[in-house]
């Protein structure tokens, strides 16, 4: 059998620094993303095929996908949609600027990259697109509002893409982790300190509370390291019928059964309690 080529989004670190190295220690052939020149020779300097990728960009996206193509002839087996970043802040204090540079790195490039990789899965008569969402594209916290919306977006998006690709040998799964260990913490923080106008809010007495859990390094409990993730990446891209959606960590296990059996004012008020 062919080498398999799948292309992970990114790679700098975290879930899919993890998932590009575990992959391609499997047998893979591994086409890790980065935005900055500087990981990129750091990926390249490991033995990976490292590609620049700004999900926001859709020159980059285009180039990327071109790339690709040109280094597998045409074909590519797995897409792993990673590389995201969340954007903290109550919902009224998001300007519309803030909200779309969201959906561009979070969603809109995502949607690209796939479209530009389907014909090379296509080509190839069988592919696995594989995006990896969240505990919170199944139930929303506060104080989260573009990551939320930006997920669930992503969840409605995949759903159609798994029913319309059904007659195919393309298959499309969801990985939905919770708390990991990655910097995905320390990004968002970055994020709100960059985006949000905390002198003219509302919110200044939770923000407190926010930059207070920011600075422990958000909530620990039940965090597990990225390679519980490749775990279910490796599943994904494997089994012959992969599920729709795999869970990861306990977070994300009670959210999906909550979702499905207990009513909404009860989740609110769980919610209310639990995300701040």
């Amino acid at each position: 059998m062919n080498q398999r080529s799948v292309l992970v989004t990114g790679c700098s670190t975290g879930i899919g620094y993890v998932c590009a190295q575990g992959l391609k220690a499997r047998g893979y052939r591994v086409f890790a993303t980065a935005r900055q020149e500087k990981d990129l020779r750091r990926l390249r300097d490991e033995g990976l095929e490292a590609i620049a990728l700004d999900y926001r960009d859709s020159a980059s996206v285009q180039a990327c996908a071109a790339e690709v193509s040109r280094l597998t002839g045409g074909t590519l087996y797995g897409l792993f949609n990673n590389g995201a970043y969340g954007q903290p802040g109550a919902v009224e204090d998001i300007t519309r600027k803030v909200m779309e540079e969201q959906f561009a790195a979070n969603f809109f490039g995502w949607h690209e990259l796939t479209t530009l990789c389907l014909p090379m899965m296509r080509k190839l008569g069988e592919g696995r697109i594989v995006q990896c969402s969240s505990v919170l594209g199944i139930m929303a916290f506060k104080w989260r509002g573009p990551y939320n919306a930006a997920k669930f977006a992503l969840e409605g998006l995949t759903d159609t893409m798994r029913l319309e690709l059904a007659p195919t040998q393309i298959r499309v799964v969801t990985i939905n982790p919770g708390p990991i260990e990655s910097d995905f913490v320390k990004n968002a923080h970055a994020a709100f300190l960059r985006n949000v106008d905390r002198s003219n809010t509302h919110y200044s007495a939770e923000y407190k509370g926010q930059l207070a859990r920011f600075q422990r390094g958000g909530n620990n409990r039940f965090k597990l390291p990225a390679e519980a993730v490749l775990d279910k990446l490796i599943l994904a891209l494997e089994k012959p019928n992969p599920a729709a959606h795999y869970y990861v960590t306990t977070p994300t296990y009670v959210a999906a059964l909550a979702r499905r059996f207990l009513p909404q004012g009860l989740i609110d008020r769980f919610v209310h309690r639990y995300s701040n």
